[in-house]
């Protein structure tokens, strides 16, 4: 897998155009600008004030572009400290509000107390194959709001386990990524 490029940029709202500075390290894969504008075109009408929780966030490019649009809060989290450290940087930079990075595993950090987010980015290293326990830890565990939306980023082709609830909304491929935004609904759809 190639290293992340030194720099990508913010491309909409309050911080468009801003650079985000990407640490050199094998794997760290950011969601690319044509994605997150597909992205941010679908969560347009529901994004001002939203929680959003960055799950697995590398760059953090999701998580700082839901705040450039408008989202109230988001809780990065990110178990490498470099990159950790190299979001902490972006964001204080940035002068950003709203913003807490913790700095350890995802499967951890849901472990703790949860809190209901009405926006996850679930886009896990794709080596790690962690989409179900996330998935389920998410619903599970009480980290979703009722009508939460979900944003996952996976390989193209991999063929992945979710909760039932979890309605697909919209979807795209780039490449050998499939990203797809799903609604969080009160019941399992009927088929």
């Amino acid at each position: 897998m190639k290293a992340a490029p030194g720099r990508i940029r913010i491309i909409g709202g309050n911080l468009r155009n801003s650079r985000l500075n990407v640490p050199d390290l094998p794997g760290l894969r950011p969601t690319p600008e044509r994605v997150r504008e597909t992205l941010f075109n679908w969560l347009a009408p529901t994004l001002a004030g939203v929680r959003a929780l960055d799950l697995c966030a590398g760059t953090g490019a999701l998580g700082i572009e839901a705040l450039s649009r408008g989202a109230a809060a988001v809780q990065f989290v990110e178990p490498e400290r470099a990159v950790a450290e190299a979001l902490r940087g972006n964001l204080a930079r940035l002068k950003t509000e709203g913003a807490n990075v913790a700095a350890v595993d995802a499967m951890h950090f849901l472990r703790g107390t949860p809190r209901a987010f009405g926006l996850a980015f679930l886009d896990p290293p794709f080596a790690l194959q962690l989409w179900t326990p996330l998935a389920q830890q998410l619903e599970q565990g009480g980290w979703l709001a009722e009508a939460a939306q979900i944003y996952v980023e996976s390989p193209r082709g991999h063929v992945l386990s979710l909760p039932p609830n979890w309605v697909q909304h919209r979807e795209g491929r780039a490449g050998d990524v499939h990203y797809a935004l799903y609604r969080r609904s009160q019941g399992v759809p009927l088929s």
